[in-house]
């Protein structure tokens, strides 16, 4: 086979062969994907990072659903390459952006990626492909927590618990787009920044208990969960009736046991891929409505340093790797 050939053959991604830490990911080469019918093969030019990432690498969040040698990572932007038998919606050249395969491997930390067709959808015309690949997930988690599991409507009042990480700072802009009245926990730099996108309340976790000052909710968008009981403590703010969706970790039987208490509903959740919902996203990012922030970006080969900045849990938005040009 020739060098050539090879190189057609193959591609640069980022492997785990063993749960761990940073370091257990690995560069090399491996075997190009090739698209089934109805998928697409797509250069990926930039993905997004995300908390379940590094979690997954450790050995928990969603590593029960992988198998060995595993390639991390699950958003994607990139240009289609190529189209399997069936697919008609999109063709070689377009612009694209996805969630694909959650929570079962997507293979984004690599140059190529194949997945069915109808788990992407056009990247944002006004935006790169860094900040489109910060997208998907945290975009689509926010948006199905408050639109698909919360019917969050006009005049009710949304707090987002850790409003300055990559889901919850869309999350604030959602809801106001939804036309709710918004209360954000940050600590006190990104205050003036989170009130930029829509937050109408800032509460600083650091200085002041969060119960202590807001009341009267209607849907709490818990990003943190049991960590200084921050779920049980959001069933005392919440109206009866009201909503607690706990993101990280479920409802336990603890949380469960004080909402029905206090007549509070509570709800598990975890994201899935949705084409439809990413064009809507798409439309909103265009028009100016949603920004997204990313702080950072590392080349595909410093994937760990990636890892142990975001595992140190202080980034304003997210964090992006560079793929291909």
């Amino acid at each position: 086979m020739t060098e050539e050939s090879m190189s057609e053959n193959t591609m640069r991604a980022v492997t785990i062969k063993e749960f761990g830490g940073p370091e257990v990911l690995t560069s090399e080469r491996v075997a190009r994907p090739e698209p089934l019918p109805t998928e697409v093969l797509v250069r990926v030019r930039a993905a997004g990072l995300n908390p379940v990432d590094w979690k997954t690498r450790a050995g928990q969040a969603m590593a029960g659903v992988q198998t060995m040698p595993l390639i991390l990572g699950w958003d994607v932007s990139g240009v289609v390459e190529e189209v399997g038998f069936g697919v008609t919606t999109l063709k070689p050249g377009d612009e694209v952006y996805a969630m694909p395969w959650f929570p079962r491997a997507a293979g984004a930390y690599a140059e190529y990626v194949t997945a069915p067709s109808r788990h992407f959808a056009r990247k944002p015309a006004s935006i790169g492909h860094v900040e489109a690949a910060a997208l998907p997930l945290a975009a689509l988690t926010a948006w199905q927590v408050l639109v698909d599991t919360s019917a969050v409507r006009a005049g009710q009042r949304v707090l987002v618990h850790a409003a300055a990480g990559g889901v919850g700072h869309l999350a604030v802009q959602f809801a106001k787009h939804l036309g709710a009245e918004v209360v954000a926990t940050a600590s006190a730099p990104r205050h003036a920044w989170l009130k930029e996108l829509g937050a109408d309340e800032v509460i600083d976790y650091t200085q002041q208990r969060f119960e202590d000052v807001t009341g009267d909710i209607d849907v709490v968008v818990d990003l943190v969960g049991a960590h200084d009981d921050t779920d049980v403590r959001s069933v005392s703010v919440t109206r009866p009736g009201g909503l607690v969706v706990s993101i990280p970790a479920g409802v336990p039987e603890r949380l469960a046991t004080v909402a029905g208490q206090a007549g509070v509903r509570t709800s598990p959740f975890l994201v899935e891929p949705d084409s439809a919902a990413l064009t809507t996203i798409a439309g909103l990012v265009d028009s100016g409505t949603v920004r997204i922030e990313v702080e950072r970006t590392f080349p595909l080969e410093e994937v760990a340093e990636a890892h142990r900045v975001g595992e140190a849990n202080r980034t304003r938005g997210k964090l992006v790797l560079t793929v291909t040009d």
